[in-house]
Order: structure tokens, then sequence, then C-alpha cells
């Protein structure tokens, strides 16, 4: 951290109340330098100095940290987008004589402002403009908002508006084009501080392009929170070519990320219970109704869910065949009391469960309940407590179903680190690209700087707009590049999940070990065979592990593979499986080659045979 610079940002809040602090540094510096080679200084802590001194510097430094880079119809493809495919979607959604607001945060000189207004008055008609629209246009910088309040442009500046437009909605006067007075009526300009002052609500349209990129992860959290505040439900977020939202799909989702136009998420969550209660009354026969019965008895002893059903008088009525095989239970267990039986306090205590399914007459779960197995594995279930009750509502026992999720729950797992990895290589991606789009900012505001300076220089800024547009298209060239990166990466994922799903499926242990002879492929079957998970092998040396396996004997083979003495080599060996059972391996041995030939390690094909095979 620049200590000098945190001193020159903590001095601008207290002096002037401008709020830095969540800006990105980089940008900040790179313009704060500026100003020092101006004034002849090397430091910031002389600058503080020098501000002190000479007053009328903040506004000189205020104009350069500000970047006021903007024009009329910016990115014209995004705006045609805006123009013809979202108003026209924004006006449909209102009655006839139902306002239509509009925010432009950031509006710098103002002309993204009127730029809105001709979006919209085009879309509408004038007339009806004037009587529903209200257009809010905010920037921190009160120098450029006296700018746009006066709307007077050079020519130059209307470059990207066609003449018939331009008649339309501009008057000419001493040389430059003024907005129309009675239009420029419906738009409001106001100071506003993005990071810290409340937002404007209940619109229809939020235009805040290539200002977010300016702001550090923080800064830009909580100002799209207000975003979504201002937003109503139907409402549009229109966003620069720079920014992504990636990481906030909970705050908005993407209507057009190719033209950055968002859409306001909704913040609820809803969930859809279910609950049917079957009732049987027939006047058939008294075989027909026994069929039924002994039917369902049998549906319920051969549910694929262990089920258990306790009386009112906490005595076990039922017990299915899955829950006899999990815990242990019988028919004999029939009538005696719960409280009594193991099941009833492990793997989890039940007995309050049931109580509170009486008392409240609703069902009682329980998640992500841990059940150690005999086999040292962890079984995690979902439990549910469901009362039962009679036609009048009174309450005949409870339902207990367990339901296996130890397959769900670990999937949930790595979904949830794959979703971190992806989360954290998307602010990345998101950052650069902004850090991309302000530096090709700078260079813009750098070039309109220079271009009132002499007519002598007109032939170098013509040069340095040439170099804009490559930098643009090496920009545009980049984004490609990173669409096809995440791609990419996409692919690689999925590739990964098969050939992790393929070693699952083998049932022969697979290792991969380097030229070092560390594991780095452990399949299931070979942490079957030997007990060890992939977490507690990987990377470690092969020769170094306690396994049932002799694996000493396996170096001479791993080197004649390694040296490519023969295709592929075996042997057998007597060993120990983790379950204390003696058995005869058969250990296989293939080069693991690149596409060059070059020799990378070896594949090892580990399963307990019982023919013949050579002795280790």
């Amino acid at each position: 951290m620049n200590k000098e610079f945190e001193a020159l940002l903590d001095f601008l809040k207290r002096m002037r109340g401008f709020d830095f602090t969540g800006y990105k540094r980089a940008s900040l510096i790179r313009r704060a330098d500026k100003r020092l080679q101006a004034v002849g200084l090397e430091g910031f802590a002389d600058y503080v100095d020098y501000l002190e001194v000479h007053p009328e510097e903040f506004a000189y430094l205020f104009n350069t940290l500000l970047i006021n880079v903007t024009a009329f119809f910016r990115d014209a493809p995004a705006w045609e987008h805006l123009s013809k495919e979202v108003i026209p979607r924004i006006v449909e959604g209102k009655g006839a004589d139902d306002p239509i607001r509009a925010w432009s945060a950031g509006c710098a000189s103002g002309e993204e402002a009127y730029t809105v207004v001709i979006a919209l008055a085009e879309a509408i008609g004038m007339e009806q403009f004037r009587k529903r629209v209200k257009i809010y246009a905010t920037d921190i910088d009160e120098e450029a908002l006296a700018q746009a309040r006066q709307a007077a442009y050079r020519p130059e500046d209307l470059k990207a508006i066609s003449p018939d437009v331009r008649e339309r909605y501009f008057e000419a006067a001493n040389g430059r084009y003024v907005f129309h007075n009675d239009l420029r009526r419906s738009v409001i300009f106001g100071l506003h501080d993005l990071v810290q002052d409340a937002p404007i609500s209940r619109l229809d349209l939020l235009v805040c392009r290539n200002t977010l990129m300016y702001f550090n992860a923080e800064a830009q959290a909580r100002i799209l929170a207000r975003l979504h505040f201002a937003l109503n439900d139907r409402g549009f977020l229109f966003l620069g070519k720079a920014e992504m939202l990636l990481t906030h799909a909970n705050l908005f989702t993407p209507e057009t990320l190719r033209h950055r136009v968002f859409r306001k998420s909704a913040m609820t969550n809803v969930r859809d219970r279910l609950l049917a209660l079957a009732h049987t009354g027939n006047e058939e026969a008294g075989n027909r109704l026994a069929q039924q019965v002994r039917l369902r008895d049998r549906a319920f002893d051969t549910a694929p869910a262990p089920q258990i059903v306790v009386d009112l008088n906490n005595n076990l009525a039922m017990v299915n065949q899955q829950a006899c095989a999990m815990f242990g239970l019988s028919a004999r267990d029939i009538g005696r009391r719960f409280s009594d039986l193991e099941v009833s306090y492990r793997p989890v205590e039940l007995r309050s469960c049931i109580e509170q399914a009486h008392a409240e007459r609703r069902v009682v779960s329980l998640r992500d309940v841990e059940r150690s197995l005999p086999n040292g594995e962890v079984q995690r279930l979902d439990v549910e407590v469901t009362p039962l009750m009679d036609n009048g509502g009174g309450v005949l026992g409870v339902s207990i179903a367990f339901n296996d999720t130890t397959a769900h729950h670990r999937l949930r797992t790595e979904l949830e680190h794959a979703n971190e990895e992806l989360q954290s290589t998307n602010e990345e991606l998101q950052s650069a690209s902004e850090e991309l789009e302000t530096t090709n900012e700078e260079l813009q505001s750098t070039n309109e700087e220079l271009e009132p300076t002499n007519e002598e220089l007109q032939s170098s800024n013509e040069e340095l707009e040439t170099t804009n547009e490559e930098l643009q298209s090496t920009n545009e060239e980049l984004e490609t590049i990173n669409e096809e990166l995440r791609h990419r990466t996409d692919e690689l994922n999925r590739v990964n999940l098969y050939l992790e799903s393929i070693l699952g499926s083998l049932r022969i242990g697979v290792v991969v070990l380097d030229r070092d002879l560390n594991v780095s492929i452990w399949n299931p079957r070979a942490g079957d065979l030997w007990g060890l998970l992939p977490s507690e092998v990987e990377g470690r040396a092969l020769l170094n592990l306690d396994i049932g396996l002799p694996v000493g004997q396996l170096r001479d083979l791993i080197l004649s593979c390694l040296e490519r003495k023969a295709e592929h080599d075996e042997l057998m060996l007597n060993a120990v499986n983790r379950r204390g059972k003696a058995i005869r391996c058969r250990v296989t041995c293939v080069p693991l080659a690149d596409s060059d030939g070059e020799i990378r390690g070896v594949v090892l094909l580990m399963e307990e045979w019982e023919g013949e095979g050579r002795e280790g």
C-alpha cells in the first residue's frame, strides 16, 4: 500500500468531501501522477502541501482523476439493440398514461443522458415523451454537470448522430449545437455518489456505462446492490462493454450479454411442499379389502428407502426390509418399546423428534446425518419423521424414513468446489477486462485533452486515434480469446469428469506414477484394494507407501518401463488387501508416453488374480 497516496486520498475526503477509497488504486495513481508531473513534484506528500498552498489546483486534480470520457450513442450496436429491443419492451409493459423513469448514472458531460432522451422520444414520440418520461442524470463531478446542464456541444461531438436526428433534437447557436429546451426539461441533473448516496427508485431503465470498472470489487458490490434496489421488477440495467457482472448473478441476470443488457433478479426462494394423504374406503367383499391390505403392506416392506413406523404408545409397529438390514432389526422387535432399540438414538436422537412431530403435527426433518459403517466409511442420511393422522386429525403414530444421500453429498461438495473455482476465474477475468477498458478510457481522455492545444498536432492526434482503434480491435480479439478460453475450460472440466467416471467404473486398481515414482492418479478401486483414499496418496512416492502390497518389489518393473525395455510387463505378488485378506495380486506396468513419444511416467494396473503369472 502506498501510504503517501492514501494520505492524499484522506486529505481530499476531509477538505473537499470527495471519497475515492472505493476506486481502483492503479488507475487513480496513474492519473494523479499526471498532475504531479504537470506541477513539477515528485511525491504525493509534497503534493498535499502544494494543494494547501494552491487551492485552485483541486479543480485540475479532480478533472484529471474523474475521467469524463463519453459520447452520443457510444458503442453504436449496443444502443441500437437498446432502442430496437429493450425500449419497446419497456413501453409495452406500461399503460398508455403510465410514467417512464430512467437514470443515467455517471453521466459526465451529459451526452449519455441526452442519448437516452433521443432513444425514448423516437420510440414513443415527442408529445408522449414530454408527458410521461422523467430522466435523472447524476455524476460526482460538479464541473461536468454544469456542462451537461448547458447542453451545448461542438459539431464534432455529434458525429455519431445522423443529420435528420440532429435537426430534430438540436438547434445551432454560436458555432455549437444546443439540445432542445422543451425536451431538456425532462432531464434532472444532480450531484450523486454511487457508493454513498441513496439510489433513485422505481426505474424502468438504468444506464451506467463504463463507470463500475473504476471501482474495486467491494465498492462494485455496494453499488450493484443499490442499482438492484433502484430498478422495478421488470426494469433493465445497461452497462459498458467491459462490465459483465459474471459474479453477481444473484442480483442481475443477462438479458443480452453481448450488449451488456441485464434484468433484475428476484431475491426470493420459493419452495413447494406437497403432502398427499390417501384414504381408501370401499364396500367390497372382505377378501378384496384383505388383498389391498396385503398389497399395501408388501409395498411398504419392499420400499427402497428404510422406513420404521412407531405407534402412539412408543412401540415399534412396522419396519420394512431395508430398515431391518440397515439397523439389525427383525419381526421379533415389532411391539417392543422404540426407546429400548438402538435405532432410537443412533445414528441420531429420534425420541425428541417423535415428540416434536406429535406435538406440532408436522414433518420433522434431519439433514446430513452421519452414520459410521463397519468398514470405516461414513454414510450420510436425511431423516424425516412424519406424523400419521386419522380422518379426524388425531395422531396415530409416526413414520420414520431414512434416505441415503451419500452420493448426493459427494457430488454437491464437488460442485461447490467447482463453482468456487469458476467464480474466482470469472472475477479475475472481469477485473482484467475492466483494467483494459480503463486504460482505453484514459487514452481517449488524453487524446481529447491534446485536441485543442495546436492545429499543428492534428496529424499526431489522427495517428493516436488510429492507435486507439487498433487497441479496441485488440481488446475485441482478447474478449474473443477469453470466450474461447472459457469454452475450452468447460470442455476440459467435462473431459476431467468423464475421465474420473471411467477410472471410477473400472474394476481394477489404476495407479499413475510420474518419472519420480510419485502418485498422480489413484482410482477408487485402488483405494478399495489397499484402504487409502486418493487425497492420502497423491503426490507421495509409491515405494514409500505402507500398504498390503510389497511395493519395493515393483521398483525393477517400473524402472524397466521407464527405460522402455518393454512395452508392458507384469508381476504376480502376494499381498494383503484392506480387509486383511491374503490375496494374489497381478500388477501390470505400462509406459505412459506423450504425443512426442517421451516417457512421462507409468501406469500400474492392479487386480486380484486367481490364475497363473510371473512371480515377483
